[in-house]
Protein backbone atom coordinates (compact mmCIF):
# COMPACT_ATOMS: atom_id res chain seq x y z
CA UNK A 1 0.00 0.00 0.00
CA UNK A 2 3.00 2.68 1.05
CA UNK A 3 5.54 2.93 -1.65
CA UNK A 4 7.99 5.43 -0.73
CA UNK A 5 8.94 8.59 0.97
CA UNK A 6 7.61 10.81 -1.66
CA UNK A 7 8.44 13.90 -0.73
CA UNK A 8 9.56 16.29 2.47
CA UNK A 9 7.46 19.98 2.33
CA UNK A 10 8.89 22.94 3.86
CA UNK A 11 6.43 25.89 4.24
CA UNK A 12 7.91 29.41 3.15
CA UNK A 13 6.88 33.03 2.34
CA UNK A 14 9.16 33.20 -0.32
CA UNK A 15 10.36 30.21 -2.14
CA UNK A 16 13.30 31.85 -4.25
CA UNK A 17 14.83 33.31 -0.72
CA UNK A 18 14.26 29.44 0.44
CA UNK A 19 16.04 28.16 -3.12
CA UNK A 20 19.27 30.62 -2.34
CA UNK A 21 19.99 27.75 0.55
CA UNK A 22 18.61 24.58 -0.79
CA UNK A 23 19.58 25.32 -4.26
CA UNK A 24 22.25 27.78 -4.80
CA UNK A 25 24.61 26.84 -1.17
CA UNK A 26 23.54 23.00 -1.21
CA UNK A 27 23.37 22.47 -4.71
CA UNK A 28 20.48 20.65 -5.18
CA UNK A 29 18.49 20.62 -8.40
CA UNK A 30 15.57 22.55 -8.80
CA UNK A 31 13.44 19.85 -10.74
CA UNK A 32 10.18 21.65 -11.30
CA UNK A 33 7.37 24.11 -9.84
CA UNK A 34 4.08 24.42 -10.36
CA UNK A 35 1.28 26.41 -8.75
CA UNK A 36 -1.76 24.08 -7.71
CA UNK A 37 -4.94 24.45 -5.96
CA UNK A 38 -6.71 27.14 -8.44
CA UNK A 39 -3.20 29.13 -8.02
CA UNK A 40 -3.18 29.53 -4.36
CA UNK A 41 -0.27 27.37 -3.72
CA UNK A 42 3.11 27.37 -5.56
CA UNK A 43 5.92 24.10 -5.10
CA UNK A 44 9.08 23.86 -6.08
CA UNK A 45 10.85 20.29 -6.35
CA UNK A 46 13.77 19.82 -5.64
CA UNK A 47 15.77 16.31 -6.11
CA UNK A 48 17.46 15.04 -1.88
CA UNK A 49 18.57 12.22 -4.38
CA UNK A 50 16.81 9.53 -2.49
CA UNK A 51 13.39 11.95 -2.25
CA UNK A 52 12.21 15.16 -2.59
CA UNK A 53 12.51 18.79 -1.28
CA UNK A 54 8.88 20.20 -1.60
CA UNK A 55 9.23 24.19 -1.40
CA UNK A 56 5.36 25.54 -0.58
CA UNK A 57 4.67 29.30 -0.79
CA UNK A 58 0.54 30.02 -0.39
CA UNK A 59 0.10 32.92 -2.82
CA UNK A 60 -3.20 33.81 -1.83
CA UNK A 61 -3.58 36.49 1.40
CA UNK A 62 -6.02 34.48 2.28
CA UNK A 63 -4.42 31.14 2.89
CA UNK A 64 -4.16 29.03 5.72
CA UNK A 65 -0.68 28.67 5.48
CA UNK A 66 0.14 32.44 6.41
CA UNK A 67 -1.24 32.10 9.70
CA UNK A 68 0.74 28.57 9.95
CA UNK A 69 3.96 30.30 8.67
CA UNK A 70 2.75 33.34 11.39
CA UNK A 71 2.62 31.03 14.17
CA UNK A 72 5.55 28.81 13.56
CA UNK A 73 7.63 30.44 10.58
CA UNK A 74 9.56 28.80 7.74
CA UNK A 75 10.17 25.14 8.51
CA UNK A 76 8.84 21.43 8.51
CA UNK A 77 5.02 21.20 7.64
CA UNK A 78 4.49 17.36 6.00
CA UNK A 79 6.20 13.88 4.81
CA UNK A 80 4.32 12.85 2.09
CA UNK A 81 3.89 8.95 1.36
CA UNK A 82 3.51 7.85 -1.99
CA UNK A 83 0.92 5.47 -2.96
CA UNK A 84 -0.91 3.82 -5.49
CA UNK A 85 -4.77 4.58 -5.03
CA UNK A 86 -5.31 7.74 -2.84
CA UNK A 87 -8.71 6.75 -1.30
CA UNK A 88 -8.06 2.91 -0.82
CA UNK A 89 -5.01 3.19 0.53
CA UNK A 90 -6.87 5.91 2.99
CA UNK A 91 -9.72 2.72 3.83
CA UNK A 92 -7.04 0.56 4.48
CA UNK A 93 -5.47 3.28 7.59
CA UNK A 94 -8.85 3.63 8.58
CA UNK A 95 -8.51 0.13 9.60
CA UNK A 96 -5.35 0.25 11.12
CA UNK A 97 -6.56 3.28 13.31
CA UNK A 98 -5.09 6.33 10.93
CA UNK A 99 -8.29 8.50 10.13
CA UNK A 100 -7.92 11.11 6.69
CA UNK A 101 -7.54 14.45 7.99
CA UNK A 102 -9.45 16.17 5.59
CA UNK A 103 -13.27 14.51 4.01
CA UNK A 104 -11.89 14.14 -0.03
CA UNK A 105 -8.53 14.36 -1.83
CA UNK A 106 -6.89 17.65 -2.98
CA UNK A 107 -5.04 18.72 -5.99
CA UNK A 108 -1.56 17.43 -5.49
CA UNK A 109 1.30 17.60 -7.97
CA UNK A 110 1.85 16.78 -11.59
CA UNK A 111 -2.22 15.78 -11.35
CA UNK A 112 -1.76 13.38 -8.55
CA UNK A 113 -4.39 13.57 -5.93
CA UNK A 114 -3.17 14.16 -2.52
CA UNK A 115 -5.10 13.57 1.13
CA UNK A 116 -3.45 14.70 4.70
CA UNK A 117 -4.65 12.49 7.60
CA UNK A 118 -5.27 12.92 10.85
CA UNK A 119 -2.44 14.51 13.12
CA UNK A 120 -4.15 12.58 16.14
CA UNK A 121 -4.23 8.89 14.74
CA UNK A 122 0.45 9.51 13.00
CA UNK A 123 1.35 10.66 16.96
CA UNK A 124 1.19 14.76 16.11
CA UNK A 125 3.02 14.55 12.41
CA UNK A 126 1.39 15.92 9.80
CA UNK A 127 1.61 13.25 7.14
CA UNK A 128 0.25 13.22 3.14
CA UNK A 129 -0.29 11.01 1.02
CA UNK A 130 -0.13 10.97 -2.64
CA UNK A 131 -0.78 8.74 -6.23
CA UNK A 132 -3.92 8.64 -8.31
Amino acid sequence: MLNKLDHIAIVVPDVDEALEVWRDRFGFQELFREKVNNDSTLLVHIDLGNTQLQLVQPLTIDHPLWRWLAQNGSGLHHLCLAVDDVEKASLELLDSGIAPGEPKPHQGTQGKRALFLDENSTGGVQVELTGR
